[in-house]
């Protein structure tokens, strides 16, 4: 009796908690939608001036924060599964930092071309940036899984550093900057639609999840289990810097929402990643969008860039899940 009880309670945290966060994100995007420097029917702003500004400003801001929120916690997940490292995300993999260099060669070599073949560029160097720290952690020892991140951070250091170089040199170091930086206050309609891509990139990973979970037991349980473990692993990358060159054309780098949402989530939940991946989405949209409205209002009317809110959050978070214990999950 004790088990089935344990079971059934097992079986209704999820659902308390998705419907937890979807309480606190539904007030969030209300919150959102009516704070900002322009009032909202208010000292005679008609009707037709109020609706306009919601549908060109305020809800593609608000979608905005959550599809970015949500997309790269969902790409943090993939990350930690493949890597078989509770700290890798994309700024902590230099996944980020080479989709923003794929993106600054594109547009000094070919200025003019077209925003879709920017975000191929993109996505194509952020996938071999995200091969290539693969590849380096091979040669780590397992018995120092904080090595793995650093080994990211130093790798994303030194592209982020080469990106620098490049956009100084060819004076692009303002967009550079753009780029690396995370914040919505120039989103717009017409302006945030390829977040879209990161959308379907989502639900692409839960169609997949399963095969992440097996994949993160390792090559040799994975094969044995009948698996194509170079296949799921490849996909799970190109998941990976779709989301991330996605994110960064668009809004900029996001630090640390890949790296401490699933974390959360898995220690309330384990590490079945079907099981988790709707909850770590909501979360991660949830907290991207209220450092964008903390942003807003901390310094009204001027704004702090989400990214730099969420930054600061984020390293307490991260150290408090370095130096905490993780219960076991059964």
């Amino acid at each position: 009796m004790a088990g089935a009880d344990g079971e059934r309670a097992d079986k209704k945290r999820p659902v308390a908690a998705i419907l937890f966060v979807g309480a606190c994100l539904l007030s969030l995007v209300v919150l959102s939608l009516l704070t900002g420097v322009a009032d909202l029917g208010l000292d005679g702003v008609s009707p037709a001036a109020t609706l306009e500004l919601l549908l060109i400003s305020r809800l593609p801001r608000t979608l905005a924060a959550l599809l970015a929120g949500a997309s790269l916690a969902v790409a943090g997940t993939i990350m930690q599964m493949l890597a078989r490292n509770r700290f890798v995300e994309p700024t902590t993999a230099g996944t980020a930092e080479c989709a923003a260099l794929g993106l600054l060669v594109v547009t000094v070599l070919a200025p003019d071309t077209t925003l879709f073949m920017k975000m191929i560029a993109a996505s194509a160097s952020a996938l071999a940036g995200t091969a290539v720290f693969l590849i380096l952690i091979r040669k780590l020892p397992p018995t120092q899984p904080l090595m793995i991140p650093l080994t990211g951070i130093v790798f994303g250091g030194v592209v982020g550093a080469a990106t620098t170089y490049i956009a100084y040199e060819t004076d692009l170091l303002q967009y550079a900057g753009i780029w690396m930086t995370g914040e919505f206050s120039g989103v717009i309609r017409g302006r945030y639609e390829l977040l879209w891509g990161s959308g379907l990139a989502l639900l692409a990973a839960y169609l997949f999840a399963d095969r992440f979970t097996i994949a993160g037991m390792g090559k040799d349980v994975s094969v044995s289990l009948g698996l194509n473990y170079s296949q799921i692993l490849w996909i799970g990358l190109l998941i990976v810097s779709l989301i991330t060159a996605f994110t960064v054309i668009t809004v900029g780098m996001l630090p640390f929402v890949g790296l401490v949402v699933p974390n959360i989530v898995r220690r309330m939940m384990g590490d079945n990643t079907r099981r988790v991946l709707p909850l770590v989405a909501l979360m991660g949209g949830m907290l991207v969008l209220a450092s964008d409205v903390i942003g807003r209002v901390i310094r009204y009317p001027y704004e702090i860039p989400a990214a730099t809110i969420f930054g600061v959050a984020g390293t307490v978070i991260f150290l408090w899940l370095l130096f905490s214990r993780q219960p076991q999950h059964g």
